[in-house]
């Protein structure tokens, strides 16, 4: 189903109302903003406060808001202005959801805001739900399904590399990036289409060899982008690091240099840290959650014991190991034990207190165990930037960004279902199969593609997507 086919399927229902929210976060601050989207949307704005000037698309209008249930009231000198507001109207089909819209924007008093869409809610809006308004953006065409779900994700980054690769999909870097494949592929589908529907006629029969070239043409661009879920998935959603080491190795002096501040308390003790303290931070702009661990010994005491069972509780869980090793004191049992059980995992070791002493044997038992180790000193920063450098390369295996990631687990399913299509069209083909049967599995493909920007894409996935917006957008 098209984006215009939803949109004709929603006209007698959902798109035909008025729709409200307050746009802005909850609380206090400096402007709180109400969104109107709909048919009635200017009429409605214009009730709820006194312009001071008509309104006009594109032209903002300043206009008082009133203590009263109306501004029809306030006209006749019956309510006292409570605030001063910026209306803009912006008029279908050149606003953010191609319907009638307006932006309330008032002093960000939560009081003013409510009072303003309990009165669009009287004079017959309805409360929008989440995502609503980025949701009639699509049904309108106004957007695709990935540029809408980049909307979410630039509401949500937390770092600038999250923000710029959003940005980059609410562009449609993503979309221009399959579009060519869905070109060529929608060729190929109209050629074997022909060839059956003419074959009678003087029309060709495309040959076998013909369709694997064109099959093969499209495999590639596909099977790049799917590789790129990879690091779309870390930039999207982050990773965790966990820092593990023996007791006063100097865990928690390096977790402290990695967040840049003293959030780990540190002490010349052995064992101070009983407990998991995490803190995430951004490393080269890909978010990372830190977790400083208790060190790992024998203990009598139950409450480290308890702490070095939740040291190897976060060892198993996280994406990525920093193993510490003191620099002072020769490699115990323990330590071998967490280089074997690190290996084929990402990891990295820091031999700490390297400006103390030069513990050759360390680095030559991290090389036996193939895990690349480098000198740091937490108290001297020393080695600090090049062990940050090592775990962004061990966090991204070295890909480098690109435009048009894929950053979510449902768009990674749409490319390999796509690619698994054209490898079933590609061992039919090769089997001979009817021009017929091919075809299924070249449409199976094409519709994988179109799930990507909603073309084809089911109302129950589309209202999953949406309910995770924020109300007001």
């Amino acid at each position: 189903m098209t984006n215009q086919e939803k949109t004709s399927d929603a006209a007698g229902g959902v798109l035909t109302e008025t729709i409200a929210a307050i746009s802005t976060p909850p609380g206090r601050g400096g402007i709180g903003i109400v969104r109107l989207s709909g048919p009635d949307a200017a009429s409605i704005a214009t009730q709820l406060v006194r312009l001071r000037h008509s309104l006009e698309p594109g032209r903002p209008r300043l206009a008082d808001v009133l203590d009263a249930p109306s501004a029809g009231e306030a006209a006749v000198g019956e309510a006292a202005r409570i605030d001063e507001a910026l209306v803009t109207y912006f008029a279908a089909p050149r606003s953010y959801t191609a319907e009638d819209l307006v932006e309330i924007a008032a002093h960000g008093s939560p009081v003013v805001l409510d009072l303003l869409l309990r009165r669009a809610l009287a004079l017959g809006a309805r409360l929008a739900e989440p995502g609503e308004f980025t949701q009639r953006a699509f049904l309108s065409g106004r957007l695709d399904l990935t540029q809408a779900e980049a909307v979410r994700d630039l509401i949500d980054s937390q770092t600038l590399t999250q923000a710029r690769q959003a940005a980059s999909q609410l562009g449609g870097a993503l979309s221009r990036r399959v579009l060519p494949v869905k070109q060529d592929l929608t060729e190929l589908i109209a050629l074997l289409e022909a060839g059956i529907d003419f074959g009678e006629d003087d029309v060709e029969v495309t040959p076998a060899s013909e369709i694997a070239r064109r099959i093969g043409t499209l495999t590639p661009p596909l099977t790049a982008l799917e590789a790129s879920f990879a690091r779309g998935r870390i930039v999207h959603d982050g990773l965790t690091l966990a820092i593990v080491g023996r007791p006063n190795a100097g865990k928690s002096s390096l977790f402290n240099r990695l967040v840049e501040r003293d959030r780990a308390i540190v002490t010349a003790t052995p064992g101070t840290t009983r407990d998991l303290v995490t803190e995430r931070i951004s490393l080269g702009g890909i978010p990372l959650e830190l977790v400083d661990t208790a060190g790992l010994r024998e203990s009598g005491e139950e409450v480290e014991q308890l702490g070095i069972a939740r040291s190897r509780e976060a060892l198993a869980d996280a994406a990525l190991v920093l193993i510490v090793l003191d620099a002072t004191q020769p490699l115990n049992d323990e330590e071998r034990g967490l280089l074997e059980a690190v290996q084929g995992r990402p990891a990295l070791v820091a031999i700490n207190k390297s400006d103390l002493a030069a513990n050759d044997f360390l680095f030559a038992a991290c090389k036996d165990a193939g895990i690349k180790a480098l000198p740091t000193s937490a108290l001297s920063g020393e080695g600090i930037s090049a062990l940050r450098e090592g775990l962004l390369m061990l966090a991204t295996g070295g890909a480098a960004s690109e435009p048009g990631l894929l950053t979510s687990l449902r768009h990674q399913q749409a490319v390999a279902t796509a690619l698994a299509a054209l490898a079933d069209a590609a061992q039919a083909n090769a089997a001979s199969i009817p021009h017929e049967m091919i075809l299924l599995d070249l449409y199976r493909a094409l519709w994988a593609l179109d799930s990507l920007t909603g073309q084809t894409t089911s109302d129950d996935i589309l209202h999953l997507i949406f309910s995770t917006f924020c109300i007001g957008k």
